[in-house]
């Protein structure tokens, strides 16, 4: 059977609807939930009662053998090397462009094979982990069970159990909400500044706290404009300094350059792993000399005081203080730094909240445009955009996901004299 490739949610929406999770072929299926528009305010609370009082049975995975992985793009090789670390086999790799990929020597000892080439014993006996991240996960987790497939899960709920020896930490799990922790969702739903942050935020929700795909039928999911969204790029001008914290290779801060068409004052990329940097510099040298002159790069570990941690460095855009590491590092605060941005992008794996209270002062005395992920751990529930909105005023915040399985959530806060 080929697995379908669905050319809009609605598509996809239909296909996941077939399937019936109540029904005993049906077992271990993700339920999807669509809604036709954003939610007001006071249907966003309606929601998140919802949410909050709904039993949730999510339990950690660990792989089964043969293991095998769906998809080879970016998520794919991340998975491929996060095995590799944790000296976990991959009996294979599955993808439309086998031909291609397996001619990549970083695939190299894996068997790449194309869906229809896959035997029916194989896909039977197989734990197949989703490496795919860039289109929803319902109905593509019933269409490889269509396809034969017994046992589909997201790759990102596999990672969560080697936490103790990699900080990889996308796949984790939100805990039944407290009532404290209901009044801060509720103030924060509030807070936002549009119905698509509200609608975008409880799709969040419900994938973390009950591994439920929500979704809204006027605010989809954007995967391609990430720290890019259309209300950011309006109000930029032609002074803009851009401080990218988490700079990893670069391409982040090149799409920034490239996007004011070299119109801008200043970059500073931090990126504290040594592997990275070395990338990320030759990335910026590929920009016109007269650009690439207004760049600089520092090797800094952001936190929100000066202190030593431990820092885990080799692990590409997963390297980041966390206590694996075997590395110490002598952090530093934005606010130590003798820094001036107008924006300030933070992508930290989850360290997000200490680096803005380490520039507190910053943030008051400049008014950068802010964008900062908040998906990597708990901090991305309530409390980081929590402390903005009781931090900064005359904001407007907003809440996108660029990617779903609960990842790719980024909160922008915008200066009102921006317009």
């Amino acid at each position: 059977m080929r697995i379908p490739i669905f050319t809009s949610l609605g598509d996809a929406v239909t296909a996941a609807r077939e399937k019936t999770p109540d029904a005993p072929e049906n077992a271990g299926l993700l339920a999807a939930r669509v809604f036709e528009s954003a939610p007001s305010r006071s249907a966003a609370q309606a929601l998140l009662r919802e949410i909050a009082e709904a039993k949730s049975d999510t339990q950690p995975l660990l792989p089964a053998q043969p293991l095998a992985l769906y998809g080879a793009g970016d998520l794919g090789r991340l998975a491929r090397d996060h095995l590799r670390y944790l000296d976990i086999p991959i009996a294979a790799v599955i993808d439309r462009n086998a031909d291609t990929i397996a001619a990549d020597p970083g695939w190299a000892g894996i068997p790449v094979l194309h869906p229809d080439a896959v035997e029916p014993a194989f896909k039977h006996e197989a734990m197949l982990a989703v490496s795919i991240a860039t289109s929803p996960f319902a109905p593509l987790q019933a269409s490889l069970r269509d396809a034969g497939w017994t046992h589909v899960v997201p790759y990102y709920d596999i990672a969560e159990s080697f936490r103790d020896r990699h900080p990889l930490s996308n796949g984790w799990s939100a805990e039944r909400f407290s009532s404290d922790e209901v009044a801060a969702l509720t103030r924060v739903l509030d807070g936002w500044s549009d119905d698509r942050s509200r609608a975008h935020h409880l799709q969040f929700l419900a994938w973390r706290r009950l591994r439920r795909e929500w979704s809204f039928g006027d605010a989809p999911v954007t995967v391609g404009d990430r720290f890019f969204i259309p209300e950011m790029l309006a109000v930029l001008t032609e002074s803009e300094h851009y401080l990218d914290g988490g700079a990893h290779y670069g391409l982040v801060g090149r799409r920034f350059v490239e996007e004011r068409q070299g119109r801008f004052q200043s970059l500073t990329a931090i990126e504290p792993d040594e592997q990275s940097r070395r990338t990320l510099h030759q990335t910026l040298a590929t920009l016109p000399a007269d650009q690439a002159a207004r760049c600089r790069v520092l090797d800094t570990v952001l936190d929100e005081t000066p202190q030593n941690r431990n820092f885990h460095e080799g692990l590409g855009y997963a390297s980041q203080i966390a206590s694996t590491g075997r590395t110490s590092r002598h952090t530093a605060s934005i606010d130590t730094l003798d820094l001036t941005p107008t924006i300030l992008k933070l992508h930290l794996e989850g360290h997000e909240l200490p680096a803005l209270k380490g520039a507190t002062a910053t943030l008051a005395v400049h008014r950068p445009i802010l964008m900062a992920t908040v998906y990597h751990n708990a901090d991305g529930l309530y409390a980081t955009a929590d402390w903005l909105m009781h931090t900064l005023t005359r904001y407007r915040f907003l809440f996108r996901l660029h990617s779903w399985c609960g990842t790719g959530a980024v909160i922008y806060a915008i200066p009102e004299e921006r317009g």
